[in-house]
């Protein structure tokens, strides 16, 4: 199955999916629909939703503000919304160019 990614006014919207407490804070890839992001942080107070927030603004070069979870806060997987990327960008990152 293929990245869910779908262009949207401004920028796009990303099916994301989080594997927090991971050793290591990185992009593994595609998990399904959903880009896998692995995250350090646990799933405690938000704070692997800060770090996913976190983690892609700085991956696509992007400030926080330009990163919202639209839906999945307590979910593992999500829908997350960049502004000012497009979808080849996307792809490229998760390994699908």
């Amino acid at each position: 199955m293929a990245l869910d990614v779908r262009p949207r006014p401004g920028g796009v919207r990303v099916s994301v999916r989080a594997q927090p407490r991971a050793a290591r804070t990185e992009i593994a890839g595609v998990h399904g629909d959903a880009l896998k992001v692995r995250l350090c942080a646990p799933p405690v107070d938000g704070a692997a939703n800060e770090a996913l927030v976190a983690f892609l603004a700085e991956r696509f070069g992007l400030t926080r503000q330009s990163v919202r979870i639209v839906s999945g806060h307590a979910a593992r997987t999500k829908i997350v919304e960049l502004d000012g990327v497009d979808v080849a960008a996307v792809r490229r990152v998760a390994g699908e160019d």
